[in-house]
C-alpha cells in the first residue's frame, strides 16, 4: 500500500510541474504587453521600461519561471498586474465562494444521484425506473447556462422564492448549487444504476435473498458496496469538474469566484493572476484524481503497485 501511495503521489507532483512550466512559457510567449496594458497608452517608454525592470520581466524567461515556481511553492505567487494586491490572498477570497458552491453542488449532485440511481435500480423495467432514467437524460442533455437561466425565471423573477444573483446570506446559494449540480447528479444517477444492476444479477446476491433478508437491505449494505468503484470513479472526477468547471454560474448569477476572477485576469492579460488560477485548477484535478486513487485501494485492496503488475 505504501508503494502505491508513493507512486502515486509521485505521478502527481510531476504533473503539476509539467503543467507549472507549460503554463508559464505558454503564457509569456503570447502576443501583448501586459506592463503596457496595465499602464495605458499615455505611458512613455522610459516609464514602461522602468516598470518592467521593477517587476523583473527584463529577465530570461527561463530565469523568471524559476523564480516563480520557487515563490509558488513557498506560496507566493506574486502579485496582481491590475489590481495591485498579492494573488494569493486574491485566489484566496474567490476560493471561499467557489469552494462554498462547488461542495454544495457536489454534496446535492452525490445525494441526489445515488438515490436516483440506487431507487431506479432496485425498480429496474417499471414506470419509476423509465421515468427517473428519462429525467437523468434531461438533466445531463441540458445546458447549465439554460438550467441556472430557467431557474432564476421561475423562481426568482415569478415566484420570488430565491435571490436573483449575488451571495449575501446562503438562500443566494440554492439557485447556483442546483443549476451547477443537476448535471452531476444525472451522471452519477446512470453510473450508479448501471454497477447496481450488474451487481444485483450476481449470484451471491440471489443468495442472500434466499436466505430471507429483505430486499432493500440487499440493496443497501451488499449491492452497494460492490459496485463502488466506478461511483467512485464518477463522483471523484466530478468533484475536480465542479470545482472548476463553475465559470458560467459564477458568471450568470454574479458571484465573485475564481471563475470571475480567471474571466477578469484574461480580459486584462494580468499573468500573475492567470497563472495562479490555472495552477488552482490544475492542483485541485490532481489532488481530486489522488485521493479517488486512493479509494480504489481502500474500498478493493487488490488495485495495489504490485498486484496492479501482475494482472
Amino acid at each position: 500500500m505504501r508503494d502505491y501511495l508513493v507512486k502515486r503521489l509521485l505521478q502527481a507532483i510531476g504533473i503539476i510541474l509539467c503543467i507549472s512550466a507549460i503554463t508559464f512559457f505558454m503564457l509569456n510567449i503570447v502576443p501583448g504587453d501586459p506592463v503596457r496594458i496595465m499602464m495605458g497608452d499615455m505611458a512613455d517608454e522610459a516609464t514602461i521600461e522602468t516598470v518592467r525592470h521593477n517587476m523583473g520581466l527584463d529577465r530570461p524567461v527561463v530565469e523568471q519561471y524559476f523564480s516563480w515556481l520557487g515563490g509558488m511553492l513557498t506560496g507566493d505567487f506574486g502579485s496582481s498586474y491590475t489590481q495591485r494586491k498579492p494573488v494569493g490572498m486574491l485566489m484566496g477570497q474567490a476560493f471561499q465562494v467557489t469552494a462554498a458552491l462547488a461542495l454544495a453542488a457536489y454534496v446535492f449532485a452525490l445525494v441526489l444521484g445515488l438515490i436516483i440511481g440506487v431507487v431506479s435500480a432496485a425498480k429496474r423495467g417499471t414506470w419509476v425506473d423509465k421515468t427517473l432514467m428519462s429525467l437523468s437524460i434531461f438533466g445531463i442533455s441540458a445546458p447549465v447556462f439554460w438550467v441556472a437561466i430557467i431557474l432564476q425565471i421561475i423562481f426568482a423573477l415569478h415566484l420570488h422564492l430565491f435571490p436573483l444573483s449575488g451571495i449575501k446570506t446562503p438562500v443566494y446559494f440554492v439557485l447556483p448549487t442546483v443549476a451547477l449540480g443537476v448535471r452531476y447528479a444525472a451522471s452519477i444517477a446512470r453510473v450508479t444504476r448501471t454497477s447496481m444492476l450488474e451487481v444485483l444479477s450476481q449470484d451471491f446476491m440471489r443468495t442472500a435473498e434466499a436466505k430471507g433478508l429483505a430486499y432493500w437491505v440487499i440493496v443497501i449494505r451488499h449491492a452497494m458496496r460492490n459496485a463502488l468503484i466506478p461511483i467512485i470513479t464518477i463522483a471523484g472526477t466530478q468533484l475536480g469538474d465542479i470545482f472548476t468547471g463553475s465559470i458560467l454560474i459564477e458568471s450568470i448569477f454574479s458571484m465573485p469566484g475564481m471563475g470571475k476572477m480567471m474571466l477578469d485576469a484574461i480580459n486584462a492579460r494580468d499573468l500573475p493572476l492567470i497563472q495562479g488560477g490555472v495552477m488552482y485548477i490544475a492542483l485541485i484535478c490532481v489532488v481530486v484524481y489522488f485521493v479517488v486513487d486512493v479509494l480504489y485501494a481502500v474500498v478493493d485492496p487488490r488495485i495495489r503497485l504490485g498486484e496492479e503488475g501482475a494482472n
